[in-house]
């Protein structure tokens, strides 16, 4: 398969590089542009993003999108990575869209996509301390009360809930014979009594947070989808947020990736540029050939998910992308900073950044140890 991009999508991509490089093309000026007590997060460039439709580009039109596609979604997600563009929130409020899109009301929807093209931040709240990759195995409580429903319990590892205004939550509304069932989606606002918000740093930053419901009241109207139904709405859009970690995982390694070339051919040891020794160049071809087989997996697998086929192959292709883009991104930071030596190491010249976010890839949108799961199913084994 070839990556062949429409001219609009061609045009998305140039304009999104060329954003970049005007508003965070260096890391100085990416710490000038960020929010006071954020690492990836600039509510200045999110709102020039949104102005320019970028953030709507896979809401359909009558709700304030441009009605794109999962390739344009593709296109928009590893240029703005490629970029370093620190507008990180994007990922989790689109998989909140796309979860609207799919099961939410009219006045759902209407509400919700059009507050997320103009520049809202939402988050979707699943895992909790017992409950990561085993999605059923959920036990935040939702009882059903009088005009709607109180919520218990503690939520962890949810990205941008400290600065989303609205959170998509899977909760418990009955115990049914089989774990995945009587689970429910709400959607609950961040600013209702009772829910406290717990930064968790991380090597990466602190973007991920616990988070707290106590006797939160939410009205009947506040469930997405079907009562009971909340596990298989879950399950439908994993596709689409694998598909966005393979996008994210393409963007740092393809950053990555230049910053180490640029870094080879300036350098100079022993009386000549450090890309003169055949031992490095080899290694950065290998890498080279290793991200041009991720890239054509993962525009594969979006042009796949746009056929809107729901059989096994869409998410067996969706689960190889996110595992082979991530596990590449990873290598291609690891390989810089080795090559970089100390300089790779240090702040001021960012692998040590990239690297940081490299190793989280693998692990976010459904560890590759579950992805490697599905994709043996997929394949026939038992």
């Amino acid at each position: 398969m070839t990556v062949i991009l429409s001219d609009e999508q061609a045009g998305l991509q140039s304009a999104v590089q060329d954003f970049c490089r005007r508003e965070c093309g260096t890391l100085d000026r990416v710490r000038e542009v960020l929010d006071p007590g954020e690492d990836s997060q600039s509510s200045a460039l999110y709102s020039k993003i949104a102005g320019l439709g970028w953030l709507g580009i896979a809401i359909p039109e009558q709700y304030g999108g441009s009605g794109g596609t999962y390739v344009d979604q593709t296109v928009l997600f590893e240029a703005l990575n490629r970029g370093g563009a620190p507008v990180k929130a994007i990922g989790a409020t689109t998989t909140v869209a796309g979860c609207y899109k799919r099961f939410g009301s009219e006045s759902q929807k209407a509400q919700a996509l059009s507050s997320i093209a103009g520049g809202e931040i939402m988050a979707i709240s699943i895992s909790e301390p017992g409950a990561g990759s085993d999605v059923a195995a959920v036990s935040c409580q939702a009882k059903k009360v009088d005009g709607g429903y109180l919520i218990n319990g503690q939520k962890t590892w949810c990205s941008y809930a400290h600065l989303a205004g609205r959170i998509l939550l899977l909760a418990r509304t009955s115990r049914e014979d089989k774990a995945h069932r009587g689970l429910t989606v709400f959607e609950v606002p961040t600013n209702a009594h009772g829910i406290v918000t717990r930064r968790i740093p991380t090597m990466g930053g602190d973007e991920v947070n616990d988070v707290f419901y106590t006797d939160v009241f939410v009205p009947d109207t506040a469930v997405v989808g079907e009562v009971g139904r909340g596990f298989v709405q879950i399950m439908a859009g994993l596709d689409g947020e694998r598909l966005l970690a393979a996008a994210v995982s393409l963007g740092i390694a393809q950053r990555a990736l230049e910053q180490l070339v640029s870094y080879l051919n300036d350098r100079k040891q022993f009386g000549k540029a450090l890309s003169d020794f055949q031992v490095l160049r080899h290694r950065v071809a290998d890498l080279a050939i290793e991200l041009e087989c991720a890239r054509l997996l993962t525009y594969e697998a979006a042009q796949a998910l746009e056929s809107n086929d729901t059989g096994r192959r869409v998410t067996e292709l969706a689960s190889m992308a996110k595992t082979k883009a991530s596990e590449t991104a990873k290598q291609v930071c690891l390989e810089g900073v080795q090559m970089m030596g100390g300089y790779g190491y240090a702040v001021e010249y960012g692998m040590e950044a990239n690297l940081r976010h490299s190793i989280l890839l693998p692990i976010y949108a459904g560890a590759n140890e579950i992805q490697r799961e599905i994709i043996s199913g997929s394949i026939g084994l038992a």
